[in-house]
């Protein structure tokens, strides 16, 4: 939101380089009584296309998305599922340098986020930034060259993607682990049977 330029920092500044493509909220700014056509040009024209632009576009647009039988429904009749693909498919032909992600891959059946996933990669490899957000490490460890790891809104890490996820694990692990871990916690039962100790002696 900061990079998009929803919010402004409270400290520092953020510097882009290039105009930027958001894929934070795919649906925002649907009208739900238009049809997905009239969406496209609402939507397009929201991230800064012109006219002629999304009619060079159009055909390519609602191609991607897969919705051509669907395209002159109003979108309240569409499935949260169908809105999210004409989304994405909206966003994914913003020409940008920048492109932001934010768990943007719950986009229709497995075959169309494999087309979402090839789509970004693309873009990725014909120079444009990917700044994806993300808890899944899968993907992050699929479409990223760095990571940064960020723990209650402060950096904890920066550089390496499988560090950044080694350290994100072990973060986990110790939320997972309760901090009165040394305390004797007595919750039920009646404390005749304890266990106060544990330990593997073998491989069998």
């Amino acid at each position: 939101r900061l990079i998009a330029g929803i919010f402004g920092p409270t400290s520092g500044r953020v510097a882009v380089g290039g105009s930027i493509g958001s894929l934070l909220e795919l649906s925002a700014g649907f009208h739900p009584d238009f049809t997905g056509r009239e969406n496209v040009y609402l939507s397009a024209s929201i991230y800064g296309l012109k006219r002629r632009e999304i009619d060079g576009l159009f055909d390519e647009i609602v191609s991607f998305s897969e919705l051509e039988r669907f395209i002159d429904f109003p979108v309240r009749t569409y499935s949260s599922g169908m809105l999210m693909r004409l989304g994405f498919s909206i966003a994914a032909h913003v020409k940008a340098d920048v492109l932001l992600l934010d768990e943007v891959f719950a986009v229709g059946d497995e075959a169309f986020q494999r087309k979402c996933v090839d789509r970004i990669l693309d873009f990725r490899q014909q120079g444009g930034t990917l700044c994806f957000v993300s808890h899944a490490a899968s993907a992050v460890e699929h479409l990223c060259e760095r990571a940064v790891l960020l723990a209650e809104g402060r950096i904890e890490y920066d550089g390496d993607v499988e560090e950044a996820l080694r350290r994100y694990r072990a973060l986990l692990a110790a939320e997972e682990v309760p901090a009165e871990g040394g305390v004797e916690l007595r919750e039920s039962g009646t404390g005749e049977l304890r266990v106060v100790g544990l330990a593997v002696e073998g491989a069998d």
